[in-house]
């Protein structure tokens, strides 16, 4: 995968799509599969894609290459970018973040000059939510942008609307969680309880408040200039707050980006065919729709008190089990009384790192126990998996509700005083979603339906490839317009 990219020519109307993403796995993996679909939608060689990674990330994703060069997996080529520090690590306060902000976007401008020099030319650059770098490297070279927008079109109305009008209401009532808020689009009020966690967050918090202003850069530039958004979800999974947010915004829903359970997907951390081989023989060894399959996610650390909670849970319930628990998961510094061994039981397996997709498409799991990030909430979708929700943190709190009480396809796994989801509540959880009740059966059959529907959207011909088509011909026709000069300047750069 790591060879070196081959000198390839522009064509008459060709694209080359820069595509840009947050080293972590929530953004690289959608990043990659759109990547690989704007390419396979030029079957001339016309549209060609290169996704950019931080320099920490290329190096995970390819430990044999040295960053001097340019992967390629056969359809998309990667480029990594340095932030100045390489390492990994979150920013610091302010003038790290600023630091940081010019080194990459220095980093990117070689890259689109390289490319340039090399007959490959960048005719689009595409960012995952708000990598900003790409905003300044946009005007130094006068190349269209556009966002991709890798959560749902709820936040994407949440967040816009509190940057036009709404913030003061949802600010002044932030301290009460069942304080509900009408916004535009949104088939019913939304409770304070539900809003994405850095809006509401009025502790002080470093990270929410840079969350906050990376957001109001993003829509002041938004408002100014009208690049396109592309969304990971689908019409008929957000109608309504899709039509109102097409009302303010140029939207082109092109998901559920997930790619499918066969193809190669980028693992951030240890993923081995011995690994895989052991889980997916241990799955095929149950019923139909009976194993509980866990996992948190990639950021998300949990307490020693919460991870017990959740094997007891899963043990009290009686149901085989897939547990995903890092060795790096837990929030205490002492992990070795918390080894993977001391979780085995004879109902469960608990690994470190598995294919997640590919878990969730395998007939016998019957219940995705997550963390609710978009990324896993659109594969549980996809796959048909009903969902209990524990979420944490930033769009998990909107996307839990979307399941809950939008599309009815989950619910909720509510936390005790000391922020504790109990072992006798998960079990309660997991029976209410697999049982037989009449709720049980008519959460499985809503996520089976919404299943088809998914992947109607996903497959060749359908809306996700119809709208991405039409993505690359609104660039195609306006891909030769500059910024105005004026407007560029006056945005917060």
């Amino acid at each position: 995968m790591a060879d070196k990219e081959k000198e390839v020519r522009p064509q008459h109307n060709s694209h080359h799509f820069l595509l840009v993403a947050y080293g972590i796995q929530s953004h690289i993996n959608p990043g990659r599969v759109l990547a690989h679909r704007l390419t396979r939608l030029g079957i001339d060689g016309s549209v060609q894609a290169t996704l950019s990674v931080p320099v920490a990330s290329y190096r995970r994703m390819f430990p044999d290459a040295t960053t001097a060069e340019t992967a390629t997996d056969g359809i998309i080529s990667y480029v990594p970018c340095s932030d100045g520090v390489d390492d990994g690590s979150w920013t610091k306060d302010a003038d790290d973040r600023a630091l940081r902000r010019r080194a990459t976007s220095e980093s990117l401008s070689a890259i689109v000059a390289r490319f340039a020099d090399r007959g490959q030319p960048v005719t689009c650059i595409i960012c995952t939510m708000i990598f900003l770098p790409v905003l300044d490297v946009a005007r130094e070279h006068n190349i269209p942008v556009a966002i991709y927008w890798i959560q749902p079109a709820t936040l994407l109305a949440i967040n816009y609307h509190y940057f036009h009008g709404y913030n003061e209401i949802i600010t002044s009532h932030a301290i009460d969680p069942t304080y509900k808020v009408c916004l535009p689009g949104l088939s019913c009020p939304l409770q304070i309880g539900n809003f994405p966690s850095f809006l509401i967050d009025m502790s002080g918090n470093e990270m929410s408040k840079a969350i906050i202003e990376l957001f109001q850069e993003l829509f002041e530039y938004i408002d100014q200039l009208r690049p396109k958004v592309l969304l990971n979800t689908f019409d008929e999974l957000e109608a309504n707050v899709i039509r109102e947010i097409k009302k303010h915004l140029d939207v082109f829903t092109v998901g559920p980006m997930v790619g499918s359970s066969t193809e190669a997907r980028i693992h951030l951390f240890k993923h081995d065919n011995v690994d895989k081989k052991r889980y997916m023989e241990w799955l095929q060894a149950h019923p139909e729709k009976s194993v509980v399959y866990v996992s948190f996610g990639s950021i998300t650390k949990n307490s020693k008190w919460q991870i017990d909670e959740i094997i007891g849970g899963l043990r009290q319930c009686g149901r085989p089990y897939l547990l995903v628990m890092r060795k790096d998961g837990l929030e205490d510094d002492d992990e070795s009384n918390h080894n993977l061994e001391d979780t085995q039981s004879q109902l469960g397996m608990v690994v470190e790192w598995c294919d997640q997709l590919e878990v969730l498409s395998h007939s016998t799991v019957g219940c995705f126990v997550s963390h609710c990030g978009w990324n896993s909430t659109i594969e549980a979708v996809v796959s048909g998996v009903p969902v209990i929700g524990v979420p944490n943190m930033f769009d998990q709190l909107t996307n839990i509700y979307l399941i809950e009480e939008e599309w009815g396809i989950g619910i909720k796994g509510e936390r005790n005083s000391d922020g504790v989801v109990t072992g006798t509540e998960l079990a309660r959880c997991i029976e209410l979603v697999m049982g037989e009740s009449p709720k049980a059966m008519a959460i499985r059959e809503r996520s089976k339906a919404l299943k088809e529907i998914a992947q109607a959207a996903a497959n060749a011909r359908g809306s996700a490839e119809k709208n991405l088509r039409d993505f690359i011909e609104t660039i195609q026709v306006n891909g030769t317009f500059c910024m105005d000069s004026t407007m560029s300047k006056s945005i917060k750069l």
